[in-house]
């Protein structure tokens, strides 16, 4: 067994791949997606009720999706800024209970919609939020948590102010003494006013999830949040730091990320990331990413790293091109990027999405880190022995989906199996003529030897494509919307999946 020491402590690779548990079942829902009266799912009673439901369900983790702030596209996964909160999750009624905000300001954001409206979000939330903020008064918690988290907040309050200045346009068209980051510093006293509002915000978000996250504890539910490979071009990371992204003169970038074409896709994948400067970050020995992994462990007990084969080998397509077709590959020093991090954070528990074109270069990283990898049943009847298949998986090491956030929603994915996957489904994934075949692939997973099972909440309710798909990859409107209704918490909902829960022996 390999030991790595850190600070006189001894930790092996056997605690970091159990988490401190095996056999576990968690839910899969994200913040956005919580009931509300408000247009979007909050940190409010809500949330405090849903781990209430984890509970009486006898599931032992919620996974989320990144709680980053959302900008055009609606997608968590291109944020203005990696370490900060999305602004949307504090919730108004705790603003209201502090004395933050009057009944009539609480009630004329009322908004029961059935999905998230973001641009109805933009415009209207922020306002309130101001009101509050013109009532709150520093405290010595508040002063504690800018003086903690200065290393990445200070940054994102001045890119947030310019961001109000210039009319939320992209930083790249923002004046030379701003557009630069180290001019900007030079100006940041004209803007300290507007800095404080966002400050603020980050506080009321941060102090709101410590309690969600306090009550999740006692009811012994670990939360696992999720953290995108990359960053958005216009985002705080790269204004603050161009170096450590492949830029031209312009601050533009050479090379964007992107996937290949493939069977789903004859045109690729075009997300439009910058690419890192890995030689840059390298020499700088990773400090970059370490104080993002710092930033995302305090707000989350166990980090499923998404994209995990772009730290291996990644793609990149020049800048300008329409379609991923002309990308080509290269490498990154993942281990010697995890390495780092596990010296600086020995107690970081991570969950690596190892999906997709996967490659023996990233199948030597996953074994040399020794993170937990991704198994996703949607993809499991496909071929005879799929790697993906329950008998096939070489240890408990695992984390097994029934579908993720990208996926179809099991209900519509088993309906429309044809031919021989749909035999090798009936085939391999047993029968139990009390329960709907969803149901059956759930418990397929809970009966894996995988240490943790994960399933979306969509799942459990039985929704379509049509009720409850969360995001379609490659489409670039429509999705991040889904929204879970008020009733879900029913006796009859609780005691199937507990009683699944049970029988599984994922409860204890």
């Amino acid at each position: 067994m390999i030991l790595y020491k850190h600070n006189e402590e001894v930790l092996s690779v056997e605690y970091t791949k159990n988490f401190g548990f095996r056999h576990k079942a968690g839910i899969i829902l994200p913040v956005s997606s919580l009931p509300s009266k408000y247009g979007i799912g909050s940190f409010g009673r809500e949330a405090h009720g849903f781990i209430d439901f984890l509970d009486a369900t006898g599931q032992k983790c919620w996974q989320v999706l990144p709680l980053n702030p959302t900008s055009y596209g609606d997608s968590p996964y291109q944020s203005p800024a990696s370490s900060a909160g999305n602004p949307y999750f504090v919730d108004l009624e705790i603003l209201k209970e502090k004395g933050l905000l009057t009944k009539k300001e609480l009630d004329a954001q009322r908004y029961n919609s059935e999905r998230v409206d973001y641009g109805r979000l933009f415009n209207t939330r922020y306002g309130v939020l101001r009101q509050a903020y013109a009532r709150f008064r520093p405290d010595a918690a508040y002063k504690t948590f800018v003086k903690k988290n200065a290393f990445w907040l200070e940054n994102y309050a001045l890119f947030m102010a310019l961001k109000v200045h210039y009319g939320h346009r992209q930083w790249t068209a923002w004046a030379t003494e701003h557009r630069d980051y180290r001019k900007a510093l030079l100006h940041k006293a004209d803007f300290e006013p507007e800095m404080g509002f966002w400050r603020w915000v980050q506080f009321e978000f941060a102090t709101q999830w410590k309690a969600v996250r306090e009550h999740a504890k006692k009811c012994g539910i670990t939360i696992i949040g999720d953290m995108p490979i990359y960053v958005a071009h216009d985002s705080v990371d790269v204004w603050a730091a161009p170096e450590q992204f492949l830029l031209d003169e312009s601050c533009h970038p050479t090379v964007v990320a992107g996937c290949p074409p493939d069977g789903f896709s004859p045109d690729g994948q075009l997300w439009g990331n910058p690419i890192y400067n890995w030689a840059l970050m390298e020499k700088q020995n990773f400090s970059w990413w370490l104080e993002r992994i710092g930033a995302a462990f305090q707000k989350y007990d166990i980090l499923r790293i998404d994209h995990f084969r772009g730290f291996a080998g990644y793609y990149h397509v020049p800048y300008g091109d329409a379609t991923a077709r002309n990308g080509k590959w290269d490498s990154a020093p993942g281990l010697a990027l995890f390495r780092t991090i596990r010296a600086a954070y020995p107690r970081a528990k991570i969950i690596a999405e190892d999906l997709g074109f996967i490659t023996e270069d990233v199948r030597e990283l996953l074994t040399d880190t020794g993170f937990p990898g991704m198994k996703m049943l949607h993809f499991a009847f496909y071929d005879p022995d799929s790697e993906n298949l329950p008998r096939m998986y070489e240890s408990r090491n695992c984390v097994v989906y029934s579908a993720s956030h990208d996926s179809d929603c099991s209900y519509t994915w088993q309906k429309n199996l044809r031919g021989a996957a749909r035999l090798r489904f009936n085939l391999e994934c047993p029968r139990n003529q009390e329960q709907h075949r969803v149901y059956d692939l759930i418990e397929f997973a809970f009966r894996s030897k995988a240490n943790l099972a994960m399933v979306p909440m969509q799942d459990y309710l039985l929704l379509s494509n049509a009720e409850g798909r969360m995001n379609e990859p490659a489409t670039a409107t429509g999705n991040w919307a889904w929204r879970l209704k008020p009733g879900y918490n029913r006796e009859k909902l609780r005691n199937q999946i507990l009683a699944l829960t049970v029988r599984t022996k994922r409860n204890k």
